[in-house]
This record gives structure tokens, sequence and C-alpha cells, in this order.
């Protein structure tokens, strides 16, 4: 597995390391709060931490929904919880331009799962030379994901991750292939399970999307025990009043234990013996 470099930070899969943060920009106080507990959390359990939060959730259901605060500002929040957390900074870019400018303050560049595979976006994160995180299409096979790998090393950069957030299965509900993880391992990258989006239930609130929060602990184990490098997860002090994507973000004071039983699950796969075929 190849480490990648974070900001000051490599990750070279001897922890799993976690990517968490409210969905979307929200006050800048409430989301540098939210960012700084999960420091706290992070750090009293050894894992190395990046903030996460959207400058603009642009595939919201509605056209009236809260998307966030945009680019510039929201890049000025993200520097400013960046500099006071001292941690690396993670949000989603949408379109090919963006790119450039967010690289001036992202320490990682994700790639929304609805366009994992739009070739010049993929490109032109690439040739920033920043670490990039693509999530997975709820529509593609964990194997299709190595052409979107091919689209970023062509560019010269190998400093990347893949994450899972599932599977459409009918409508309004996703599944996870436990498969998936081992699969886009082996392509040679890290490998992200995303926890929270995971029990999204896309668009099953009518002009939003509903959740099912009460089963993202039973996700994340598994995904641990099947072999994974990171965790992304959408966090909150209080989802009932999120901004986006409250009914599928996890509370503040239950993530501690979640990320303890993660870690010690993965410790146990590190050393597990593996199947393989004939």
């Amino acid at each position: 597995m190849k480490s990648i470099h974070v900001g000051n930070q490599v990750l070279d899969g001897s922890n799993l390391f976690v990517m968490a943060g409210p969905c979307v920009i929200e006050d800048p106080g409430r989301t540098l709060y939210i960012g700084r507990e999960m420091k706290r959390i992070c750090a009293s359990l050894g894992l190395p931490y990046v903030f996460k939060a959207s400058f603009d959730k642009a595939n919201r259901s509605s056209y009236s929904s809260y998307r966030g605060p945009g680019l510039e500002e929201g890049l000025k929040i993200l520097a400013h919880i960046k500099a006071e957390l001292q941690v690396p900074v993670v949000s989603d870019i949408h379109t090919a331009d963006q790119a450039e400018k967010a690289a001036e303050v992202l320490d990682i560049l994700q790639i929304p799962a609805f366009l994992c595979r739009q070739t010049d976006l993929l490109e032109a994160a690439a040739e920033t030379g920043k670490c990039v995180n693509v999530k997975k299409g709820q529509f593609l096979a964990p194997e299709d994901m190595k052409n979107v790998v091919d689209k970023i090393t062509h560019c010269g950069n190998e400093n990347l991750m893949l994450t899972e957030r599932g599977v459409t299965l009918g409508y309004h509900n996703l599944v996870v292939d436990m498969r998936s993880f081992p699969i886009m391992r082996s392509f040679g990258y890290p490998v992200v399970f995303d926890a929270t989006h995971s029990v999204q239930l896309p668009g099953g609130g009518g002009t939003k999307s509903s959740g099912q929060r009460q089963f993202i602990g039973n996700l994340a184990r598994a995904a641990a025990g099947s072999g994974i490098d990171g965790v992304f997860m959408e966090v909150h002090d209080n989802p009932a009043e999120a901004l986006s994507d409250g009914p599928n973000m996890l509370y503040l004071t239950q993530v501690e234990g979640v990320l303890r039983d993660m870690a010690a699950i993965r410790a146990i796969q590190l050393k597990s013996t593996e199947t393989v075929t004939s």
C-alpha cells in the first residue's frame, strides 16, 4: 500500500486515519467547535485527523436547500480552521476550474461520487499535486475504479485515495458490498469507508435525503474488519439542527466509541490470514 502525503502528515497505513466534520460549513464558530472536538477525540485514540466540511453542496435535492457559503468565503473559513487547529483539511470540488483555487487551502481535494468519472475534473485535481480523494459512484462496481485511478496517475500524481460510500439498490436506498474494500485496495492505494453517507436514503425525505443513523456503527465495524485505511464521517453536536444530511450524521458524543471499536477491529484485521483463490 502506497503512503500518501496530506499536509505535513504521512499516512502509511499504520493507524486508521479519520476525515470528519460537519456535512457543510455552517456557522464558523460551530464548525470550528466540531473540528476542535474531533481533533481532541482522535488525539486521545492516537488516530491521524483531517477536518472535513463542504463549502458548497451542489447536489442538494431541492434548489431551496442550504448549499454553504460558496468557494471564496468557504475557503477563508477552512483556512482559518486549518490554522487554528493545525490539522489538514479536505473539501469537495465540483468543476475543473475550482481545483487550482481550492488547492491553495485544501490538503485533500475530494471528488464527489456523482462526478467520479468526470475526466476533466479528475485531471484538474491531479494536476494540482495535492492528494485526491475520489468517492466511488453509487452506480459503479469497485473494479471500475481502476479507470479512475488511471485518470489521476497518468497526470503524474500518485497521492490519492478511494472512498466507498455504498451502491444504489432500488429507490432511496444504498447498500455496502464489503468485497469492495479488498478489491479497491488491490490497486495499491489507501481505501476509505464513508460511514455516514453509506446509511443515507438518497431523496428519501422528498425535498431532501433521509438516513438510518442507527446502522453507522454496524457498518463501520464491518468495514474495519474487511480492510480499510481510513474512515470518513460527518458528525455534529446536534444533527437535528444540521443544515445538511442531519439524519445520517453521527452525534459527536458517539464518535469516540465508534472509532475505538474500529481501531481495535482493524488491528486484528491487519494480522488476519487472508483467504485466496486456488
